[in-house]
């Protein structure tokens, strides 16, 4: 917690008369208070805190200074052969793994229907050496499978399924027949790819729709730690150990600019996976895959993104993700060229290699500013979390509405923004980035409706924070 003395104005650290003459000077008429600051949700920032007594008490990430975290990167191009020499580049060019986003109509993924389609994207990596995630949506069980098929069940395949039938589901607005069946539907799948590969990640509780709306930290963190919750019982329910249920999930989360916010939510979501887990007899070891913000990039002076790209992984790397995956500096306005994916990846090189950011295990421990927003974020999140589970659980409430008002308020309350390069030290003149120009060629693909009525909720909307400034210019 922050020294409330120092808001005391009859207090004087001995030695500190010359600092507190020069804070007056600064703020004139202004009071003490103008400099207090808050997040979207209402946490309070103070503008000055002390060293903090102890850390926040969770189980660190392991500890590793050759390799600190997966260099984890996505291809969404939707000719399958251009996805395979994105991915192959990436491998080659110091990526760890990789994730493939898929959309049979060829417009916000690649165009795959079939195992066979997966294979031409997935052509020359070795599933064992490289770490292969899907981002499927209502199609990830039988992605799955068709990963399966390429990984030939080979034990040491680490692939991560990424199984999250409830992010389509917000983001959407609906599904295909009862969410409640998707839930059953993926647990089946990921219970029988479970034995196969036991190094394999099964699903992914991922916050991350809920930032993409313009949700707060906490309330990303409770989404979450919910959607864990609701796919671990569907685990358990499907045969497996709840133990192993909580092992073989993932967390998912965002990785902003504000690489303090990042740091700290990060830091909140590992102590409540652990309260959650260890309640449930489970290791209380979180795995986190943070990707960056998307709502943080600007279409306008794009290369003002590469400063925000690298804040963000930045934050996601001191915060303890096992995988970090950075998005491109030219995603605001379309597909990546293959400049723009090497920066992205070289990036997350330096940070690593060349700053060094993963040879401590939590570099932010004991900073009382990012000790106690940690301690805010976590407390507000449990909250939230606690009413989710009360209210019947995350699809309750998605289908009443309860998530969407939450995000309705933070963007309400965010006001307005400086954004470099928009808003703030807007260029003179644009200087030209170039994109991929590519046709989506639709393919067949199994149906993914299951039997009964659509699901229903309020979507949560992809959103940008520079667009209405971009659209005003």
């Amino acid at each position: 917690m922050p020294d409330t003395r120092l808001l005391d104005p009859g207090f004087t650290p001995a030695g500190e008369d010359a600092w507190r003459a020069l804070v007056a000077k600064t703020l004139g008429d202004k009071p003490f208070e103008s400099l207090l600051k808050a997040t979207a949700e209402g946490l309070p920032i103070q503008p000055l805190y002390a060293q903090a007594e102890r850390p926040a008490a969770f189980p660190p990430r392991p500890f590793d200074a050759g390799r600190p975290w997966d260099i984890r990167t996505l291809t969404a191009h939707p000719d399958p052969a251009r996805a395979n020499a994105e991915a192959l580049a990436d491998l080659e060019g110091g990526a760890a793994s990789v994730v493939v986003k898929i959309d049979p109509t060829g417009e916000a993924g690649v165009a795959v229907g079939s195992a066979d389609g997966l294979g031409r994207v997935l052509k020359d990596v070795i599933l064992e050496l490289a770490p292969v995630g899907l981002d499927a949506g209502f199609l990830g069980p039988k992605a799955a499978d068709w990963l399966h098929a390429l990984a030939k069940s080979s034990p040491g395949a680490k692939l991560n399924f990424n199984l999250d039938p409830l992010s389509a589901f917000a983001e959407t607005g609906q599904s295909p027949g009862p969410i409640e069946s998707h839930l059953i539907s993926a647990a089946t799948v990921a219970m029988r790819l479970s034995q196969p590969y036991p190094q394999g990640q099964l699903f992914l509780a991922s916050g991350r729709v809920v930032h993409e709306a313009g949700g707060g930290e906490a309330l990303e963190v409770a989404f979450a730690a919910a959607a864990a919750v609701a796919y671990a019982k569907a685990l358990v329910r499907a045969g497996l150990p709840m133990a192993e249920a909580f092992a073989r999930i993932t967390l998912g989360l965002s990785a902003d600019a504000d690489y303090f916010l990042t740091i700290a939510k990060l830091r909140a979501a590992r102590a409540i996976w652990a309260r959650i887990a260890s309640a449930c007899g489970a290791p209380p070891q979180a795995r986190i895959e943070a990707r960056s913000s998307r709502r943080m990039l600007a279409a306008k002076d794009a290369f003002t993104n590469m400063i925000r790209l690298t804040a963000a992984g930045f934050g996601a790397a001191v915060g303890g993700a096992d995988a970090v995956l950075l998005g491109n500096f030219t995603d605001a306005l379309g597909l990546p060229t293959a400049f723009a994916r090497r920066q992205s990846r070289n990036t997350q090189l330096v940070l690593m290699e060349e700053a060094g950011i993963g040879r401590v295990a939590d570099p932010a421990a004991g900073s009382g500013y990012i000790e106690a927003l940690t301690d805010e974020i976590a407390r507000a999140a449990w909250a939230r979390f606690q009413t989710i589970e009360a209210g019947g659980g995350l699809v309750a409430a998605l289908t009443n509405g309860d998530v969407a008002r939450e995000v309705e308020a933070a963007n309400a309350a965010r006001g307005e923004l400086k954004i470099v390069g928009v808003t703030a030290f807007p260029p003179t003149e644009e200087a030209p980035v170039e994109v991929e120009k590519a046709a989506a060629q639709p393919v067949q693909a199994p149906d993914a409706r299951l039997p009964g009525p659509d699901g229903r909720c309020r979507p949560l909307k992809p959103m940008r924070l520079s667009e209405k400034y971009e659209a005003a210019q």
